[in-house]
């Protein structure tokens, strides 16, 4: 069921795995004014009371179960694997708890399509915590397309790479590992950010791990409009992390499309014309918080930043691409 919230108080946020991706929503909690770091679960009784020391939250558990019993959750966010999202995103809608789940949302489309449909029945909010789709930034970036500075957009280029291939889980195929769904999903994200949703045409290559797992791609879309994206992502290799948009009349440089730092509009003689720097954050995960917050305040049970539709499209594309490349997990 869908909470009744009051943003005058701060909502209660369960942190479901205590990795490091969970420790930096932790911090980020415990700096904001809508949201607290309520309680921690893990499999691991201990390790889930010194993540809860270390961070301040109110409640430990040693399972996940018990977490999402707790009456006073309002919202949980995953923070594991992406193989293990369905399996926990599913134990906390069927208890009635709301649910911001980190990307790559699950390991396929039909995972996603099953807990959205879940998530709708129960009316219970749940929306993927791909951040860069919460960030005010994104608003600066599409106001400044908008005005024309840069002509008509036709083309944009993204990249996104680590040197990440030493981490288990992003090798291991039983884990969904990849590039893809690790790094590649931002890019993809990117694209539909600023081009939309219509794609007529995708194209693509991979490299693989000796597991079997794409260690680093490269992604063609064509819009039905015409426009066009090209997406590179990587574990084995550190990219510039840039986001570059061109137009008709110039182009405009996006600095870290994985958490918006700044935009540079250059004009058709290669000047610098403007440069907009993002607003002080915390983290950057405070926004997809508050839009839980806000979402539930509502009644809603999908966030506008990154509606249920759109997750499950950016799945499905990404199930093709696998496709394409000829990787199936283990458990699919």
């Amino acid at each position: 069921m869908v909470q009744d919230m009051n943003l005058n108080n701060k909502i209660n946020v369960a942190i479901l795995g205590a990795g490091g991706i969970g420790a930096t929503m932790a911090q980020t909690l415990n700096k904001m004014k809508t949201a607290r770091c309520y309680a921690v679960g893990s499999r691991n009784k201990d390790k889930a009371a010194e993540f809860a020391k270390k961070y301040g939250c109110k409640k430990s558990y040693g399972s996940y179960e018990e977490l999402v019993a707790d009456k006073k959750v309002d919202l949980v966010y995953i923070a594991t694997p992406h193989s293990e999202h369905y399996e926990h995103a599913r134990l906390c809608i069927e208890n009635g708890k709301a649910v911001l789940c980190e990307k790559a949302f699950t390991a396929n489309a039909a995972q996603a399509e099953e807990l959205i449909a879940l998530a709708k029945e129960k009316n219970v909010l749940i929306t993927e915590a791909i951040w860069t789709r919460y960030m005010p930034m994104l608003q600066t970036i599409k106001e400044v397309l908008n005005s024309g500075v840069i002509g008509v957009p036709t083309m944009l280029t993204a990249n996104l790479g680590y040197v990440i291939n030493g981490v288990s889980r992003l090798t291991d195929p039983a884990l969904a590992g990849g590039a893809l769904l690790d790094v590649g999903v931002y890019t993809i994200n990117f694209a539909s950010m600023i081009f939309g949703t219509e794609v007529k045409k995708l194209s693509s290559v991979c490299t693989y791990t000796k597991s079997g797992v794409d260690e680093q791609n490269s992604i063609t879309m064509v819009f039905e409009d015409g426009k066009m994206a090209v997406l590179n992502s990587s574990m084995l290799s550190l990219s510039d992390r840039k986001g570059i948009i061109y137009g008709t009349k110039g182009f405009a440089v996006i600095e870290n499309i994985n958490n918006f730092e700044s935009m540079t509009v250059y004009d058709s003689s290669y000047n610098k014309v403007e440069k907009y720097n993002r607003p002080k954050q915390i983290s950057g995960y405070e926004y997809e918080v508050e839009a839980c917050a806000k979402a539930l305040q509502n009644g809603e049970i999908e966030c506008p930043q990154m509606p249920h539709a759109e997750t499950i499209r950016v799945m499905r594309l990404m199930d093709s691409l696998r496709y394409e490349w000829g990787i199936k997990y283990p458990f699919e």
